[in-house]
């Protein structure tokens, strides 16, 4: 197969559309299968592992590769579930088409946007494939009408549907004017219902519009009344279609094979080859820009877009080949260093494929490879490529880890290792002050399922709990506080008496100011130790103490008995005098968040965020109806914020959160929190 002739095709749609049994149709259609599974029965070639088996739905990327038509299409399944939205944005960056996959019955949900915006952000040409049109209550016109009101009135339908509910049994392809009816096993080529013409004419009518509008000597045509030929139709909706100008739709049933195979004939007659619309974004290993053109008479070059943690085969990486041809045998340079290739193959679901090579456009998967995840970039050590990485959201909420069983810990390390492999919106940290294992998702939903996998999958026996705020202390007043040191027990004993200043500062740091050797140089260091190791806990609550300014003006020495040790003691006695005259207080982390939503929801949200001590930064117009509300906001009023948010907003807003500065808790919740810590 040449590069020209693959295709690589994303299906996506909300959760329960029916985008696994589409694929499945496809597959049978394409003889890519011998018979089709189904999802109720847990036997689908995309749905292999026993979780998703468990759900009943798809909770990570699969490839299933067939042939049509002397083409190669590489179908890409991925999950409807928000919580994997990062499979969603990881594949969208490397396929050039796509199927949206709507349900009849449903209608618009949220995913349905949401993919629908990720696919227009990335200018990925898309079809969309209304499923479960034999569903009861269908109503075409009414559902073509919102489509186009929420995805946009680009979305053309090429077909009209025929028959109605359980009756339904196929459509009339408006492009080339000929009906396609079910009769039980296939659906054939038939002429069109004589009710219907006039509908179907009326859709053929705006097709050849949208044609005469791809180019000058067609619109010419068009309004001198000629004819358009099937080829000129078909070449000019390519057009449009990869322009983004089009997005067609058109009707089926997953379950009946309605409609699949005229959504294979329209991936090789309207989407892009590997080499059309614009490059990955790329540069050498000094930085530079460069162009990768996706052919095999360029130097190897590919991108990984998916890990998979595989109990009996270990990691296997799934990439696009962007150029050239990579053989078993080769050397690849990776993240700084070459590796050899041992093994090339392709995927279908769960059943890996040895072959010998892979050539520029195709998706593959390699196994024995070191350190090497998803958004790494593979390519010749003689021409050193590096594609930019997709950005996958961050997490937003913690949940902390407690183990059962201590016995399990040498295993908990390497379950979460391999688990953030396969997901990178996963996120595990441990902060050494509250002494948390913390573990961060999209939701709480995300995080349950991270949890149900480690106790199913590692047998690792654990239960949550709330994550901790880590708080810090600092001062507000200036005051100085006396450090005595001395202890007489015979011989040598201890002796250090210092005078120290405390005054806020930008960030922690010691001085001195003594005069007339009250204090011997010798012992400043002694002084300055003694002084950052009493700010590790403060006296109001035991929280780090930062933005201080310690300055030793004057003390005592022992010619004898005075030491390092007794100097720093002192240090620390000083600074504990001198604290609570320092006016000391709590300070809270403060999150900088961007929240995107639909702008219908902005005053709910703002009202919301008003509750949450939020400090609103920018409210910025988005496409298609959205705002992004950029806020500061305390962390301890947005730990649960993700669920708030989709109460708010049906689902649809979503938010990132990054850490911006510490800043005073107000008087009205500092005793709360100091006695939560139970240190006062």
């Amino acid at each position: 197969m040449e590069t020209k002739d693959i295709r690589n095709v994303v299906i996506l749609g909300h959760q329960g559309s029916g985008k696994t049994s589409l694929v499945e149709s496809i597959a049978l259609t394409a003889k890519a299968i011998p018979a089709k599974g189904e999802v109720e029965k847990k036997n689908t070639i995309s749905d292999y592992t026993s979780e998703e088996q468990k759900r009943g739905s798809s909770i990570q990327t699969s490839i299933i590769p067939l042939t049509f038509d002397n083409h190669k299409i590489n179908l890409v399944d991925i999950p409807g579930n928000d919580d994997f939205i990062s499979e969603a944005i990881g594949v969208t960056g490397v396929v050039k088409g796509a199927v949206l996959v709507i349900d009849a019955s449903v209608g618009v949900q949220v995913g349905t946007v949401k993919h629908y915006k990720l696919l227009k952000k990335k200018g990925v040409p898309t079809f969309i494939f209304v499923n479960k049109m034999d569903k009861e209550e269908v109503d075409f016109e009414f559902l073509l009408e919102e489509i186009r009101e929420k995805l946009g009135k680009n979305v053309i339908s090429f077909c009209y549907p025929l028959g109605h509910e359980k009756s339904f049994d196929g459509f009339a392809n408006a492009v080339d004017l000929k009906a396609h009816i079910y009769n039980g096993k296939e659906c054939v080529e038939a002429e069109i219902y004589p009710d219907k013409r006039d509908k179907i004419f009326e859709l053929h009518n705006t097709i050849v519009e949208e044609v005469a509008k791809t180019d000058d000597v067609l619109l010419e045509k068009f309004f001198n009344g000629e004819q358009f030929s099937m080829q000129e139709i078909r070449d000019s909706l390519r057009i449009g279609v990869l322009r983004g100008d089009l997005t067609p739709l058109i009707v089926g049933s997953a379950t009946k094979n309605i409609g699949v195979q005229t959504l294979l004939n329209m991936f090789v007659r309207y989407l892009p080859e590997p080499n059309d619309l614009k490059p990955l974004e790329a540069h050498d290993e000094n930085g530079k820009e460069k162009v990768v053109p996706t052919s095999v008479d360029e130097p190897f070059s590919a991108y990984v877009f998916k890990t998979i943690v595989d109990p009996y085969t270990g990691t296997i990486n799934l990439l696009k080949v962007c150029s050239g041809v990579l053989h078993v045998g080769d050397e690849v340079y990776i993240n700084g260093e070459t590796q050899r290739v041992s093994m090339l193959f392709t995927m279908c679901g769960k059943k890996l494929d040895a072959v010998n090579e892979l050539i520029a456009g195709d998706i593959g998967a390699v196994t024995r490879l070191e350190k090497v995840k998803s958004g790494d970039s593979l390519s010749s050590p003689k021409a050193i490529t590096i594609f930019k990485p997709v950005k996958y959201p961050t997490a937003v909420i913690f949940k902390a880890i407690v183990l059962a069983n201590k016995a399990d810990e040498n295993k908990l390390g390497p379950a979460l290792a391999k688990m953030q492999l396969e997901d990178p919106s996963l996120e595990v940290k441990r902060n050494n002050e509250t002494k948390q294992l913390l573990l961060g998702g999209l939701s709480d939903s995300h995080i349950k399922f991270a949890i149900d996998k480690l106790q199913s999958v590692y047998k690792i026996n654990l239960t949550t709990e709330k994550m901790k705020i880590i708080y810090r202390e600092s001062i507000k007043g200036v005051a100085e506080g006396d450090g005595r040191y001395i202890k007489q027990s015979g011989g040598s004993g201890f002796y250090g008496v210092v005078k120290m200043r405390f005054e806020p500062a930008e960030e922690n740091v010691f001085a001195e100011e003594v005069f007339g050797g009250a204090v011997p140089k010798n012992y400043f260091p002694a002084v300055e130790k003694g002084f950052f190791e009493a700010l590790q806990s403060g006296l109001l609550a035991g929280f780090p103490v930062i933005g201080v300014k310690g300055v030793l003006v004057d003390g005592k020495y022992h010619p004898v008995d005075s030491n390092e040790q007794a100097f720093k003691m002192a240090g620390i006695l000083a600074f504990k005098d001198a604290y609570m005259k320092c006016r000391p207080i709590i300070l809270e982390p403060i999150m900088r968040v961007k929240i995107n939503i639909e702008s219908r929801y902005t005053g709910n949200v703002l009202s919301d965020l008003n509750t949450r001590r939020a400090r609103i930064q920018n409210i910025e117009e988005k496409e298609g109806g959205s705002q992004e509300i950029e806020a500061l906001v305390p962390e301890a009023e947005i730990t649960d914020y993700v669920t708030q948010l989709k109460s708010i907003t049906q689902a649809s807003g979503f938010f990132n959160r990054q850490f911006e500065a510490y800043e005073e808790l107000p008087d009205h919740l500092k005793d709360r929190v100091i006695a939560e810590n139970k240190l006062i």
